[in-house]
Formats: C-alpha cells, structure tokens, sequence
C-alpha cells in the first residue's frame, strides 16, 4: 500500500480541486492511501460535498497554515511551519508517507523540500523535471521527452548539468522503461562550436560517460519531435522555454476559437471539425501530462501545476506513484555512488 501525502489546500483551487483529484486517484489505484493535510474543517466538508467522508483509504491531518502562492520561499520556510505543505513534506521525512504531492507555490516547495529532506550524497542540486509532450513525426504518435532543470536551478556549472543529465537519464529509464534513453543539452545550435562554455564542457563530460547516451545538441524547436528522451538545460532557460510553450499553446486556443466563432458560417465548421480538433486536444492536452518531479531529493516530491484541476492533480498523483514503485531515490543514489566510484578508481 503506497501512501501519499497531499498538500490539500496548495494551488490556485486549493481543496476544491486537490480533493476531488484524490477521490479520482483512489479509483484508479486500489492500493494506494492518502492523508490531505490542511484545515480539516474545510477538508470534511468537500468531502462530504462528494459523499465520500468515510473512505477506507483517506486521512485528514489537519494545519493550521497555508503557503500562499506569492510567498517569498524564505518567508515560508520561516514562518509557516505548520503550513499544509510543510507538514504533508514531514510526513515524507518520518517515513509515514511515500511521497508528497502539491500544487502550492513552486519556489516554497522546492526551498522546503530541501530543508526537510535535504539532497542525496553525491548531489548538489535538486532538479524540477517535467514530460514534455510531442509527436513523433515517423509514426505520428505521441512523444514525451523529460525536460530538467526548468526553474529550480538559474545559474549551473557543468557539473550540476552533468548530475541533472543523470539523473533525467535514470529517472526516464525506471519510470518509462526507456533502455538508454537519449540525452541531449538544449543549446542554440547543433554544432560543436555553439553555446557557451559551460554546455561545452558539460558534453564532453557526458561524452566521455558510458552510462549516460549522450547524443549532443538539441535546438528549442525540436523539444517536440521526439529528437531526446531527456532533455538538459539550466533553470533560467528551462522555465524560459517552459512558460513560452505554455504561452504559445494558449494563444493556438484563443485564436482557434476566436475563427471559429466569428460567423455561423465557421460556427457550422466548427461543428465538422469538432472530431479531429478532440483527437488533437486528447494528444496534446496538459492536464494529461501534469506533475513535475523534484529530481535529487531523500524523498519524493511531485509538483502539480498550480492551476490544475481535479483530473490534472489526480494525474500527478499518478506520477508520485510511479516514482514510488520504481524507488527512484534509491537508484539515483546507487547510479550516482558507482559512477563517482569508478571516477575514484580512475
């Protein structure tokens, strides 16, 4: 039984949407528990709203304080000891929970999940990875490559790039049975020449490690084509790109409804097309893709988006399970003690 600690009252929706994503989740999983943290209070009456106040497998704990999504991280980490989110983290660190899922404020999270669970020896930084969802042009199918650092890290050296790169590998190969996935450095050109000099001497170190399958350079605009399987990159370009895919899917929306909507004439091809632009949306859709792992840490720790709704935070929960039964901190741990072994014998 996987038991998972929500953050029930973290995100734009907080319990409204965080609840009812749990009661989805336990459908779904039917060996999985959850304790929702957060004002019990306010907990019991969504459940009760939803008919499911007596689940055999739910548990509210209740605290007394909620970050809020424009808190400094060092305001929370200070002074919301009690916050939901500090305490469904603990519940990691004691061992009572498997993993923590949240949608609260992202830099809180992180600076918090540091502090209590601290990093795995031999790393020096955790990672924000995230699934990034493409096509793959030979078949036509869906793609996801796993993209890392995308905000937690904004000024790396090489050899942070090299451990993110390790770990997205690891990670990618556990969860989606990837056998040496590839990894590529995001970088302004393909050429050897390009890019400053810290991705220049990121790839030769990946070059030069066997158990990572190094590929090279990967330009912005091939992030959908299923060039890589991870991809690597500094926080300050990661959540860059991340925010401008973010941006640029909303506004392929706004401006499809908008010409569809102009007269009945594009209203009455709107109602043709209703078919193929659902196909497209099952693809592409992000809620299915929701949860981004905090790569690095001694514990699991899965950030939703902070304005998911019920299905794209029950996803997330999904992904803290899969994280649990691949124990991915304990094989970043193991990868990471035998290649800095074999390092030490050379």
């Amino acid at each position: 039984m996987a038991i998972i600690a929500i953050d029930a009252m973290g995100g734009d929706h907080g319990f409204h949407s965080t609840v009812p994503g749990a009661l989805d989740a336990l459908k779904k999983y039917s060996d999985l528990k959850l304790i929702l943290v957060g004002n019990a209070s306010l907990i019991r009456k969504k459940l009760q709203q939803l008919k499911a106040e007596d689940h055999p497998r739910l548990e509210i704990l209740n605290a007394t304080e909620v970050v809020e999504m424009d808190e400094s991280p060092s305001s929370a980490l200070r002074h919301k000891k009690d916050s939901s989110m500090r305490v469904a983290i603990n519940l990691v660190k004691e061992g009572r929970a498997n993993a923590c899922v949240s949608s609260g404020n992202t830099g809180a999270l992180m600076a918090t999940s540091r502090f209590v669970l601290k990093t795995l020896p031999g790393i020096d930084r955790p990672a924000i990875i995230y699934g990034m969802p493409g096509i793959d042009p030979k078949t036509g199918e869906r793609a996801l490559s796993h993209m890392l650092d995308l905000g937690a890290n904004v000024d790396c050296t090489a050899e942070h790039l090299f451990q993110f790169a390790l770990m997205g590998s690891i990670r990618t190969t556990f969860v989606d049975h990837i056998q040496k996935p590839r990894v590529a450095l995001l970088n302004i050109g393909e050429e050897e020449m390009k890019g400053l000099d810290v991705i220049k001497a990121v790839a030769q170190r990946l070059a030069a490690c066997p158990e990572i399958n190094y590929i090279g350079f990967i330009e912005g605009n091939d992030i959908f084509w299923n060039k890589a399987d991870v991809i690597v990159c500094d926080g300050f370009v990661g959540n860059i790109s991340l925010k401008t895919m973010e941006g640029t899917a909303k506004l392929i929306s706004f401006v499809v409804k908008n010409a569809f909507s102009r007269s009945l004439f594009s209203k009455f091809l709107a109602i043709l097309a209703y078919p193929v632009l659902r196909q497209i949306k099952s693809k592409m859709d992000p809620r299915y893709y929701n949860g981004a792992s905090f790569l690095g840490l001694k514990g699991i720790v899965i950030k939703s988006h902070g304005g998911a709704d019920a299905l794209a935070f029950s996803m997330a929960i999904s992904v803290a399970l899969e994280e649990i039964a691949q124990d991915i901190p304990g094989r970043i741990h193991d990868q990471v003690e035998q290649i800095l072994g074999l390092k030490d014998e050379g």
